[in-house]
């Protein structure tokens, strides 16, 4: 049977768990920028102790949303308040179905009075496109997609490059490029910087546990910006390493930002509905793959709240939105907390010893330094056999010497509990190509703060990533 929408398939399988379980997506990947520059654990390192250069300008899709009524429309769907959202500033922008469960999140730029640039996983990019096409207002939207993981030798062409420079030495290097002292630009907050010839946006943001500047600009300018950055950092004699898809994504591991839970869009009737009427089967939520140890049969069990998130702080009631009543409704609620789970090394050991016997027993292989096999996993954290929590997003950091997840656990649970969390799929139930066969195995993890690195925790403004902990 040949379906064309998600809906389709959630009326003729019953559910959409089956499908993501066995989805032909493959890993998630991050296009268009060499896996290694020098070497991973170089490039891990260097956002710690001198400066990065975070290449942006593939992986994430960027919604264009203009028109007289652009801010109402965009309101309307936000969490967040956007009584102080003025030109040249950006927000986290964070978005729920009608039942308050969480669908995503991108960041949203107001570039102009009536124009809006949002920047980041295609889930609310869709989830705009579709709202837009609903509300009757003046409003319009123009998408970019992130670039194809697999371009199979055609060219690839964005509206934008973006660029990150970060770590304790990217202020020298902004310096230098721009040819003396910067604006004071205050976190979130954009201004416009010189590189060589060229002058560019620069937003203040953080993503690595040291603040730094996001830049962006037409695509074409891209050779000329990388290179002068790059030469800049060669004239001070500063170690600015290139990040590689390897690395990159770890990142989030320090700074404890959760990029990929799965979206909250496959229940509900009304709007959800005609939602997943309009999603095609090629869409990242009717098929990306979902992995991990967490076998619920209700894919509401695998939903997130923003409180479950760490953004109870973003909430604000002073303004309708889509998922309000709902998130109202539960703010005095005992809510999960986002934590870090840290991996105990001696169990690590174990699976990999593993890969090394001629028995058929073997657990889940653990890449490095990505632990990446699907679009969304999602692992069990047990305490004395019964669930207390789920990994969501793991990976190796060099910095740290150890693997890190980051998650969700039961209220009650404190700092430096040891938890079990079960590592590999469910026994019959995974038809990923990314999965190899293997048996499941327990990892033990002590429950640590959010951020994990120190430097990320003191130094990130208030409620940015941190209000978890």
């Amino acid at each position: 049977m040949t379906y064309q929408s998600l809906e389709d398939i959630l009326r003729n399988e019953g559910s959409i768990l089956p499908t993501l379980r066995n989805s032909k997506a493959g890993m998630y990947l991050y296009p268009g920028v060499a896996a290694e520059f020098t070497n991973w654990r170089d490039e891990q390192r260097a956002w710690r102790e001198s400066a990065v250069l975070f290449d942006q300008s593939h992986h994430m899709h960027e919604a264009i949303v203009e028109g007289p009524e652009a801010f109402a429309f965009l309101q309307g769907l936000a969490v967040n308040s956007f009584a102080n959202f003025e030109c040249n500033r950006a927000k986290q922008f964070i978005a729920t179905n009608p039942e308050g469960f969480f669908i995503g999140d991108m960041i949203a730029f107001r570039e102009r009075e009536d124009q809006f640039v949002l920047v980041g996983r295609e889930v609310i990019a869709n989830w705009v496109e579709f709202n837009v096409s609903q509300s009757g207002r003046n409003v319009r939207v123009r998408r970019d997609a992130r670039s194809p993981a697999r371009p199979d030798g055609k060219a690839i062409a964005r509206l934008h490059y973006r660029f990150q420079i970060q770590g304790p030495q990217a202020h020298r290097i902004i310096e230098r490029i721009h040819g003396g002292p910067i604006p004071d630009i205050r976190f979130f907050m954009v201004d416009t910087i010189n590189i060589g010839t060229k002058r560019v946006r620069a937003l203040r943001h953080g993503m690595a546990g040291a603040p730094g500047l996001e830049i962006w600009g037409p695509y074409d300018d891209k050779p000329y910006i990388r290179d002068t950055i790059l030469q800049a950092a060669r004239d001070l004699g500063i170690d600015l390493r290139q990040v590689g898809s390897r690395a990159y994504p770890t990142n989030t591991l320090e700074s404890g930002w959760i990029p990929n839970p799965l979206p909250a869009v496959y229940t509900g009737d009304g709007l959800m509905q005609r939602y997943r009427e309009w999603l095609p089967v090629d869409s990242y939520e009717a098929a990306g793959a979902l992995g991990g140890s967490f076998d619920s049969q209700d894919v509401r069990d695998y939903y997130v709240t923003p409180y479950d998130m760490g953004y109870a702080n973003f909430i604000k009631f002073d303004h309708d939105f889509i998922g309000r009543q709902a998130l109202e409704a539960m703010q005095n609620r005992r809510h999960r907390k986002k934590v870090t789970f840290e991996w105990n090394a001696e169990d690590v050991v174990k699976v990999f010893a593993s890969m090394f016997g001629q028995d058929a027993k073997h657990f889940k292989w653990i890449e490095f330094p990505w632990i990446n096999y699907a679009a969304t996993m999602v692992d069990k954290v047990l305490r004395d056999g019964e669930l207390a929590g789920m990994s969501l997003f793991s990976g190796y950091s060099y910095n740290e010497r150890c693997i890190l997840s980051l998650g969700l656990v039961d209220q009650d649970v404190r700092m430096g509990d040891v938890l079990t969390m079960v590592w590999g799929e469910p026994p019959g139930t995974s038809g990923l190509t990314s999965v190899e066969a293997h048996e499941q195995t327990t990892i033990r993890v002590r429950v640590s703060p959010t951020p994990y690195a120190r430097q990320a925790r003191e130094e990130y403004a208030s409620g940015w990533r941190t209000s978890a902990s």
